[in-house]
């Protein structure tokens, strides 16, 4: 788990160095946020009984809750953890002996500027009525967390689908004047969205494991799968637009810098390693002869004693 340190470093390069780059600073926050919560996972906790996990202060926001299972039990029984219903029949792949939950409520500052600003929704006339919620699966050992995690996929059926219940994470307002226009959105890791109508009173179907809002549309718009624009603009501060090609180089340039910066880190690094490795052979070295004259000294001392004694 000593990889947390380096994924926050480059996590807050990407998210003020390169706004475009919005899914990797998404995979990237799921990467620490999974790394934190193995790290900080009481195993001795009951199987099944959710743990809450606090993340560090620049991240104190966002709300983690955890919880490990039998995946057996978790296809035939399903379960719930925070907004997030399982019910039975819940396909699991691969279905590893324990699987371990992590359910993210983002917060609003988080949620706008990954989701909302990284995926465009504004630029489709859409905004966030909720925080960004998500739900990621891991493999797990029986005696602990695995030493190696990976994601584990979690599918509904159509006969027991995913069911996120956002009613107690809405923000403030008057429940009867927006929800006739509330869209049901699902953030995919290709960068596009999907959107939906809800099942019910700010309740989302989902078929897997992922993250998920509520939205609504300032104008009537079809549902359906949204990518983010060929050509979009971003506003400068002074009234102007920067072109797509602007900001490319923007980002690339930022990327470049990023690379440039990280490999002068390895570079000291690994001079440092060198040197420590140097000094401590020059060390070797100076003991090996320094025990060497002590011995040859030792054997110079003797030889008058033995040619006295012959005589």
């Amino acid at each position: 788990m000593g990889s947390i340190p380096f994924i926050f470093i480059i996590l807050l390069f990407h998210l003020q160095k390169s706004k475009s780059q919005t899914i990797q600073s998404a995979h990237l926050l799921d990467l620490m946020i999974r790394d934190y919560t193995i790290r900080n996972f009481n195993i001795h906790v009951k199987t099944g009984a959710i743990q809450k996990i606090h993340l560090p202060a620049n991240f104190s926001s966002i709300d983690i809750d955890t919880a490990k299972f039998r995946c057996g039990s978790l296809k035939r029984h399903g379960t719930r953890i925070g907004e997030f219903h399982f019910g039975p029949g819940l396909n699991v792949q691969p279905c590893v002996e324990r699987v371990i939950l992590v359910r993210q409520n983002l917060g609003f500052n988080w949620s706008s500027s990954i989701y909302s600003t990284g995926y465009n929704l504004t630029g489709f006339n859409y905004q966030l009525v909720t925080p960004v919620l998500g739900l990621l699966a891991y493999n797990s050992n029986p005696d602990g967390v695995a030493v190696n995690p990976y994601e584990v996929n979690l599918m509904g059926t159509e006969q027991n689908p995913i069911l996120i219940d956002f009613l107690s994470v809405k923000s403030s307002g008057n429940p009867s004047s927006v929800n006739s226009s509330l869209l049901c959105a699902s953030f995919t890791s290709n960068g596009s969205i999907t959107f939906k109508e809800q099942v019910s009173a700010y309740v989302c179907l989902g078929t897997t494991q992922g993250h998920y809002a509520l939205v609504v549309r300032d104008n009537d718009g079809a549902g359906g799968v949204i990518k983010p624009p060929s050509s979009p603009t971003v506003n400068d501060g002074r009234g102007g637009k920067l072109s797509r090609w602007k900001v490319a180089v923007g980002s690339v340039i930022g990327s470049l810098i990023g690379a440039l910066l990280l490999g002068l880190l390895v570079v000291a690094m690994l001079v440092k390693g060198k040197k420590k490795a140097m000094r401590e052979e020059i060390e070797q070295r100076a003991y090996e002869e320094e025990a060497l004259q002590v011995s040859m000294v030792g054997h110079v001392r003797a030889n008058p004693n033995n040619r006295y004694s012959n005589k």
